[in-house]
């Protein structure tokens, strides 16, 4: 398995998915005119992607853990390319939204085959998660430039789809030379901080992380929809000023990114990074929502999305998947899915509450942004380490049982190999046997440097065994 290759290979399909993400808003009015319809019927074929999400999202994750990850990636690139070039020459309303649907289905099949992979690749891969969102940025940024060149020119709107139908052409021969990691390993060493987490602690976090998916989604949702409208209506804000708010947000996405990326490589715990990118962003949204000060709402503004939309929702995901290893999909197609909710929840909730007032609909990201550190602060605390004496030595206690029943297992066997040795007349003392048993502990040992007292531990379990071993030989020939 080359690891960059592959790497490479699964970010440009998350290059190719910003490109997905905005090609039929930035396309509207091509499509309008193509389609001869109104912008509202475009824009109700845009909501076909989020169907398309919600239905597969769930299935296709857990269907990845029993058939392979490579598959559902190339599930995902084969759907995006026939949304690409379908959409670019369609003229049917109702099979422009299944495409639209496809589209959805292209997303959740490529998150359950990509996120999976990187968390498979062992090492501190997870942090490789949290780069995909700055592929999927340079998508989203490089697309509308792309759009306004096409237009500029008088050159046909499709172009925009059969590029990235390309892109996706090229690296799919690029993926399919590649080997991906076998699916489900899991790191020992996380496995056995696994063990040691109970399980209502457990349930208790894997509660708060699939809350967390329908915040995080919904605190950016809902910021992007409302912001420019929200400051020109409330605060007078210029049209420029209100476009900017957005366009720092994004930049500061984008810096939060490299930054989360950096900080996870050094080794910063997972639930201290979502903790304080949580208070974060409430206190940035807190002063977009009520400060007047245009020099501070745009600040405000750069915090914000450096916070909350920097990849800690990749974060969250990062550690929900540690929780059950085992069923990485499963727990990916269900953290989105709550995303995918929030997807189709927010617009509703906050088009009613736009009806009260503009600052109504926006300032319900308070409520949400709330409700996510709330959400993180539980994972936080149920995930936190037992570090007292009294619990460690609680499971001393469960390992010592477990290696007291295994040490009677294995004197019952010790006791079957000297009657063995006995009946063919075998000395009791096997050096080749023991150095044999030495050997294999070095092997098998995840910590160099316990390999020595190791060894010394299993000398002393061999040693008592032929003492064993001797005792009940000596039994037996009294009996004789």
């Amino acid at each position: 398995m080359n690891r960059k290759t592959l790497s490479l290979s699964l970010y440009l399909n998350y290059f190719v998915h910003g490109l997905g993400l905005l090609i039929l808003a930035q396309n509207m009015q091509s499509l309008s005119q193509h389609w001869q319809t109104p912008l509202a019927t475009v824009s109700y074929v845009v909501s076909g992607v989020g169907i398309g999400r919600l239905l597969a999202y769930f299935i296709l994750g857990n269907l990845s853990d029993h058939f392979g990850r490579k598959i559902f990636c190339n599930v995902g690139m084969f759907s995006y390319f026939v949304f690409f070039v379908g959409m670019a020459f369609v003229t049917n309303i109702q099979v422009a939204y299944g495409l639209a649907i496809l589209a959805g289905v292209a997303n959740s099949a490529l998150d359950a085959g990509t996120y999976t992979t990187f968390i498979e690749m062992g090492g501190r891969q997870g942090s490789a998660n949290v780069l995909l969102k700055a592929f999927i940025s340079a998508g989203e940024f490089l697309l509308p430039l792309l759009v306004a060149l096409l237009d500029s020119n008088g050159w046909w709107y499709g172009w925009s789809f059969l590029v990235a139908a390309a892109v996706l052409l090229v690296n799919a021969v690029l993926l399919n030379r590649q080997t991906f990691p076998p699916r489900n390993q899991s790191d020992p060493s996380l496995m056995a901080k696994q063990q040691q987490l109970s399980k209502p602690r457990r349930l208790i976090a894997a509660i708060g992380l699939a809350g967390y998916g329908y915040t995080s989604m919904a605190l950016m949702i809902l910021y992007t929809q409302w912001i420019s409208l929200f400051v020109t209506k409330t605060f007078g804000f210029s049209p420029v000023l209100a476009h900017g708010l957005l366009s720092l947000y994004s930049v500061g996405s984008i810096c939060g990114v490299f930054v989360l990326f950096w900080l996870l490589r050094r080794g910063v715990a997972e639930t201290k990074l979502m903790v304080e990118m949580n208070v974060g962003s409430l206190v940035a949204l807190l002063i977009v929502s009520y400060s007047s000060l245009s020099w501070l709402s745009m600040l405000a503004a750069l915090i914000f999305g450096f916070t909350a939309a920097g990849g800690v929702m990749q974060v969250g995901l990062n550690l929900f998947i540690k929780l059950y290893p085992h069923v990485k999909g499963g727990v990916t197609g269900l953290y989105f899915t709550f995303g995918s909710i929030a997807s189709f929840t927010i617009p509703l909730i906050t088009g009613w509450l736009s009806k009260q007032s503009l600052a109504a609909a926006l300032r319900f990201d308070l409520v949400i942004g709330l409700a996510g550190v709330l959400l993180v602060l539980m994972t936080a605390l149920a995930l936190r380490p037992q570090s007292s004496l009294v619990q460690q030595r609680q499971r001393i206690n469960q390992i010592d049982s477990q290696i007291v029943a295994l040490l009677n297992e294995r004197f019952d066997t010790v006791t079957a190999i000297g009657q063995l040795k006995m009946r063919e007349q075998l000395p009791i003392l096997d050096q080749q046997r023991e150095a044999r048993v030495l050997s294999q502990v070095a092997q098998r040992s995840q910590r160099m440097a316990h390999t020595p007292y190791l060894q010394a531990i299993y000398q002393a379990i061999m040693t008592n065994s032929r003492a064993y071993q001797a005792q009940l030989h000596g039994k037996e020939e009294e009996h004789d």
